[in-house]
């Protein structure tokens, strides 16, 4: 049986503990591992993973190798890190948690979500060459976009089924099939603005694109 201690006799704190204010190491290591995701986010996506060098993030993050490896015990857990925060920032901005909305509130976020990556280029330069690189299946990433792109056809797939079974959209449509595409559209849409951002204006496009899907297959 688990012994909890008793609030009106608190444990002594050690000698340590005394000495150091609680919580201070815990923040100062939280702060620098990111600084350590945030160097990383850039390097890969300047560099891909493979070009990418951890004595190089060390050097940036002013560590050596060895404390970098405290923190990420390899460069596949870093990446790993990395690519978990980029999608937290992706879902949080989504609202992905309240999924399945109407399929019309689905794709009118992924059209939000198209003019937020506007603004934040590096994060795209990084899923995109990272994605590119994962279709390997000996990359360390291969899973991540394997799995990424199953749960984001399923969340966009089960909002359009949703839409359907309340009559907002058409009962002939095929939900994995729209799904797949508008991912498709707005991945390339993203490929060729980060070749040419002058020339292609990915947010218009793609909101452009998800205006005339709409017209398509509303009921």
């Amino acid at each position: 049986m688990d012994a909890y201690p008793d609030p009106a006799n608190p444990p002594t704190p050690t000698r340590a503990a005394r000495a150091r204010p609680r919580g201070r190491g815990y923040a100062s290591g939280d702060a620098r591992r990111t600084r350590i995701l945030n160097i990383a986010l850039q390097e890969f996506a300047e560099n891909g993973y493979r070009g990418t060098s951890l004595a190089r993030i060390a050097e940036r993050a002013e560590l050596t190798q060895a404390g970098l490896l405290h923190h990420f015990r390899s460069k596949q857990e870093l990446l790993v890190a990395v690519l978990d925060l980029r999608d937290r920032m992706d879902i949080e901005h989504l609202d992905l948690g309240v999924l399945p909305l109407g399929g019309e509130a689905a794709l009118d976020k992924l059209a939000e979500l198209a003019e937020h990556n506007r603004n934040i280029p590096g994060l795209v330069q990084l899923f995109t060459v990272l994605t590119g690189e994962a279709v390997t299946t000996d990359h360390p990433a291969h899973g991540w976009a394997q799995d990424r792109y199953a749960m984001l056809r399923s969340s966009v797939t089960a909002s359009l089924e949703a839409g359907r079974a309340s009559g907002e959209l058409r009962a002939d449509i095929d939900p994995p099939a729209v799904a797949a595409q508008v991912f498709a559209m707005m991945d390339g849409l993203q490929l060729q603005w980060l070749l040419d951002p002058e020339h292609v204006d990915m947010a218009t496009l793609f909101r452009d694109y998800v205006e005339h899907l709409l017209r398509r297959i509303r009921a």
